[in-house]
C-alpha cells in the first residue's frame, strides 16, 4: 500500500514541475497563448485582470486548451510557434493532444 502511495506522490511531484502551453479565447474573439506551471491559477489571474497586459485589455472568455510539455524550454518553443499561427489555425489545435501539437509545430 505504501508503494502505491509513494508512486502517487511521485506522480504529483512530477505534475507540479510540468510546464504547460495554454490557449485562452478572449471576448474580442482573439486567441491568447501563454505558458505556466499551474494553468488554473494563471487563468484566474488573467480573469482577475492580474495576468498579462494583453488579457487586461482583452478579457478572457474561456480556457480553450492546455498542452503538457516536457520542460520549460519546450513550452517556450511551442508557445512561440503557436503565436506565429493565425487565430483560425490556433483554434484548430483545440482537441489535439500535446504530442500531436508537438509533432505539428516542432517536428
Amino acid at each position: 500500500m505504501s508503494d502505491l502511495l509513494s508512486r502517487a506522490q511521485a506522480a504529483q511531484a512530477r505534475a507540479a514541475k510540468r510546464w504547460y502551453v495554454y490557449l485562452i479565447l478572449c471576448r474580442s474573439g482573439a486567441v491568447y497563448t501563454g505558458i505556466a506551471r499551474n494553468v488554473t491559477v494563471r487563468y484566474a489571474q488573467h480573469v482577475a485582470g492580474m495576468g498579462a497586459r494583453y488579457t487586461r485589455a482583452n478579457p478572457p472568455r474561456r480556457l480553450l486548451v492546455k498542452f503538457a510539455c516536457l520542460n520549460q524550454s519546450e513550452a517556450c518553443r511551442m508557445e512561440a510557434a503557436i503565436k506565429k499561427l493565425t487565430a483560425i489555425n490556433k483554434r484548430k489545435l483545440v482537441g489535439k493532444t500535446g504530442t500531436e501539437v508537438r509533432k505539428i509545430l516542432l517536428g
